[in-house]
């Protein structure tokens, strides 16, 4: 994170997203603050808390992927929640806290994940360990503690002799399978190993706030009292080496550890994508049993404000983490949120809807730009195509078009444009292989030029 100045993560976030200048320094000055603040005393540092973002705009401008891009940039623990699935405390259905509990557990998959990585080279050694020993088991050792002093010593000397020749035997065997098993002559070759079943016993808990859905692990609770059952399981050497290998990494790593860092590094740098919040605004128009807004709102407001979400792996504190909020506000407005949670989110940004020379440069400019991904897909198949500039202005012309016609979702539009310009291309893929086809200006009037001027068609297909 030190590394990255505000302009720095701006420039990240151009490789993905187009456009939306104004919300990508919004994200990078809230992100270089964290750092600023670690710099800080202990005593002003707790003081400092992060500035909450609301991004105010239509579906498919690039508001999620503005979270997602900037958490993975910097390795974030970072979960997107849609409020809308949110019920009052009282009410049977998730409460507000799960999503606390639901980023907790993307950390500790995060964090587990990277000590796994440091523990690689170790893990495979002793799987090749292992591998060998299901391959070419050792003689197994008298299991009786009175046989040293049953037999004879010229026996022993015998049995001695006897035994140094068959280690060294089985020595020179085992070295020349260990080559043949590392130059991979082996992989396909069938073999038996013993894995840990997979399902536990499971049982679901009652919170205080109705039904807590975190499930507790049986061998977790009752740890020795309920050994751990093992199946036998027949696959080749190449999937029997990485089941090993992670069975011997999870032995490596120390969970206990895990799970404390991951609990550090969501309250110090967890980021939580609160989507559709216009959903939950407004005032209610009935009253009565049923769920209100008003009231997911308020249950919403002290974890963003800031309180202890207690977790089967600890307490965990949402001072320090980062909210940030979005929605399309069509048919409600920033204000109509309570006043409460209105002021936990200081900073606004408006995201613009995309123009036609935006889509013109999603479609192209993007590391993962859309026009790339399909031009790999059918590459795949040795089927070559080519994107003219006249062909890319059509469809975002098309694109931008329908958009204006119909609903606009912008930048998904394009998935939908491209999927009907290519459909025949893809359904006769395999027997267009090792050819050459250019999509330019006249092929995308051919393919899409009749439906977008049929509107009522057009609302069924794009």
């Amino acid at each position: 994170m030190e590394d990255l100045t505000p302009r720095q993560t701006v420039n990240e976030l151009d490789k993905y997203i187009i456009g939306q200048e104004q919300a990508k320094k919004a994200v990078a000055i809230a992100l270089r603050n964290r750092y600023r603040r670690r710099l800080l005393e202990d005593e002003l540092r707790d003081e400092i808390l992060p500035k909450n973002i609301l991004m105010i705009g239509p579906t498919g401008v690039g508001k999620t992927e503005i979270a997602r891009r900037l958490a993975r940039l910097v390795k974030a623990p970072f979960i997107k929640v849609e409020v809308s699935k949110f019920t009052e405390v009282g009410y049977v259905g998730r409460d507000v806290e799960s999503m606390i509990r639901d980023l907790l557990e993307t950390a500790i998959q995060m964090e587990k994940q990277e000590k796994i990585r440091e523990v690689e080279d170790k893990a495979e050694e002793l799987a090749e360990e292992r591998l060998m020993d299901y391959l070419m088991p050792g003689r197994k050792k008298s299991s009786n503690p009175l046989n040293m002093f049953l037999s004879s010593s010229g026996r022993e000397e015998e049995g001695n002799g006897e035994d140094n020749e068959a280690r060294e035997r089985m020595k020179s065997r085992r070295e020349r399978l260990l080559e043949k098993l590392r130059s991979g002559e082996l992989e396909e070759h069938p073999i038996e190993i013993e894995v840990e079943a997979s399902h536990s016993p499971m049982l679901e808990i009652f919170s205080g706030a109705g039904v807590e859905e975190m499930g507790i692990n049986m061998q977790d609770l009752f740890g020795g009292m309920f050994p751990r059952k093992k199946k036998k399981r027949r696959v080749n050497i190449g999937q029997a080496r990485e089941i090993l290998k992670q069975q011997e990494a999870q032995k490596l790593i120390d969970m206990d550890e895990v799970t404390e860092t991951a609990r550090e590094r969501v309250q110090e740098s967890g980021i939580i994508f609160l989507d559709e919040i216009d959903k939950i605004t407004g005032k209610d128009e009935s009253h009565g049993p049923d769920v209100s807004r008003e009231g997911v709102q308020r249950d919403i407001l002290p974890v963003v404000e800031g309180s202890t979400v207690m977790t089967k792996h600890g307490p965990v504190n949402t001072d320090h983490i980062l909210f940030i909020a979005a929605g399309a506000f069509h048919m409600a407005k920033p204000s109509d949120l309570i006043p409460e949670l209105q002021g936990r989110f200081p900073i606004r940004v408006e995201l613009s809807s995309l123009s036609e020379a935006n889509f013109r440069e999603i479609l192209t400019e993007p590391q993962n730009a859309l026009i790339k991904q399909y031009v790999a897909l059918l590459q795949a198949e040795e089927v070559e195509i080519e994107f003219s500039d006249e062909g890319i202005a059509q469809l975002a012309r098309i694109a931008f078009l329908a958009n204006e016609q119909m609903e606009n979702i912008g930048a998904r539009r394009l998935h939908t444009v491209l999927e009907k310009l290519l459909e025949e291309i893809s359904f006769a893929g395999p027997e267009l292989k090792g050819q050459k086809i250019i999509i330019d200006d006249d092929f995308v009037k051919d393919q899409l030029e009749g439906i977008i001027k049929d509107k009522d068609l057009s609302r069924y297909i794009l």
